[in-house]
């Protein structure tokens, strides 16, 4: 099989004030689109400190604005909204883009009041995401959907438009085995975060063995990872500029040392390689910076380092 090795970008920290406003958001969108960056990825959250694009009106905001670029939520958090209001939604957004969309879909983060203040019962979102993913599929690919589960009930639900792609791709976020079986038995690719090369590795034969005893199988050019960049020629200033920016407590700093890469284009190489020689061949790469360098950080990442990674 060819495989497509290809990376995109998450926005870093957004600027506050008039310097974060919606011309902001659009300089951000005209460089991924007019550079060599293959794709935009929004995180979701229903609650934040700090200014975070809505990953939904973001995408389809961008669907209208560009011709080539791709882009996801990473992740869409499953539970905040009904199976089928998100199938509708992103077959739509698929439409409009010509089949640009790339849905990815998590369970949320381990924050309790978010799930309260979208109505949900926090023990519950791992069920609901699976039983929503099982709706999702099905309003993609079916034109009329009956179902009775634990938490929906459609009589008789059409979806149209229907998506552009087809199949749909349906990717997985989450480094968990509980995300790695879903990966394998319901989706189409897994990419997950602050995960090191040697547990991408792990993780990829234990979705495909999931997947095995679903009598699948995860395509093998759909694994990948989100990793935190920044770019500079000196590791020392680069670590000392990214370090106020990295969330901290998700990890040990052993395993931060190995899922991010501050200093030089060829560090940044370097760490893609390694996750390249576990078996991934996507990427979301995150600049870790003060919000005014986020846009430069971005234009060095597509001259000095995809390029040639895309033309491996």
């Amino acid at each position: 099989m060819d495989i497509k090795y290809r990376i995109g970008v998450m926005p870093g920290t957004w600027p506050t004030g008039s310097a974060g406003g919606v011309d902001f958001f659009w300089r951000f969108v005209e460089l991924c689109e007019k550079s060599s960056i293959d794709s935009v990825w929004f995180s979701e959250r229903l609650s934040s400190p700090i200014f975070v694009p809505e990953a939904m009106t973001s995408m389809a905001a961008i669907a209208a604005r560009t011709s080539r670029l791709k882009f996801g939520p990473s992740v869409l958090v499953t539970p905040f909204r009904t199976p089928a209001l998100i199938a509708r939604e992103l077959a739509m957004i698929d439409y409009l883009s010509n089949g640009r969309m790339l849905p990815a879909f998590g369970i949320g983060v381990e924050l309790e009041r978010e799930f309260h203040a979208a109505g949900i019962p926090f023990k519950e979102r791992g069920r609901r995401t699976d039983e929503a993913l099982t709706i999702i599929r099905r309003c993609w690919e079916e034109n009329e959907v009956t179902f009775a589960g634990e938490f929906w009930k459609l009589d008789r639900v059409s979806v149209l438009p229907k998506p552009i792609q087809r199949p749909f791709p349906l990717w997985i976020g989450g480094k968990s085995e509980a995300a790695m079986r879903r990966a394998g038995r319901m989706g189409d690719g897994w990419i997950p975060s602050f995960i090191t090369p040697a547990q991408v590795r792990v993780g990829i034969d234990k979705t495909q063995a999931f997947a095995k005893e679903s009598g699948r199988e995860v395509p093998i050019d759909h694994f990948g990872t989100l990793f935190y960049y920044c770019l500079d020629d000196d590791t020392k200033r680069a670590e000392a500029t990214a370090a106020p920016f990295v969330p901290r407590n998700r990890v040990d700093d052993a395993t931060l040392a190995q899922c991010t890469a501050f200093g030089p284009a060829d560090l940044i190489r370097e760490r893609l390689e390694q996750y390249v020689a576990t078996g991934a061949s996507k990427f979301i790469l995150r600049p870790m910076c003060p919000p005014d360098q986020m846009l430069d950080q971005l234009a060095r990442l597509s001259t000095d380092v995809i390029p040639s990674f895309h033309a491996r």
